[in-house]
């Protein structure tokens, strides 16, 4: 099985965290619009009083995650197409 969306996704939430570390996102409008763990952390807790590293690291995560499933189910289709040939 090919990893490539699961390397692309998790490129793409390194950049997010990237762009959001550098400063160029002064009101974090990108990161919690892109951020899954950060959706339900500031659903749940005070939102600064959570670790931005630990939100970074869970965003990469997800991403990862997102990107395998996606995988999974391209790997899955083409097995299909494999074996119905």
């Amino acid at each position: 099985m090919r990893y490539t969306v699961t390397m692309i996704a998790t490129l793409i939430a390194l950049a997010i965290c990237a762009f959001n570390y550098t400063g160029y996102d002064p009101h974090n409008m990108i990161f919690f619009m892109l951020s899954i763990p950060a959706w339900f952390a500031d659903m749940f807790v005070d939102i600064h009083e959570v670790s931005v590293l630990l939100l970074y690291a869970l965003t990469v995560l997800t991403w990862a995650l997102l990107g395998f499933v996606a995988d999974l189910f391209i790997a899955r289709d083409r097995r299909k197409r494999g074996s119905a040939a």
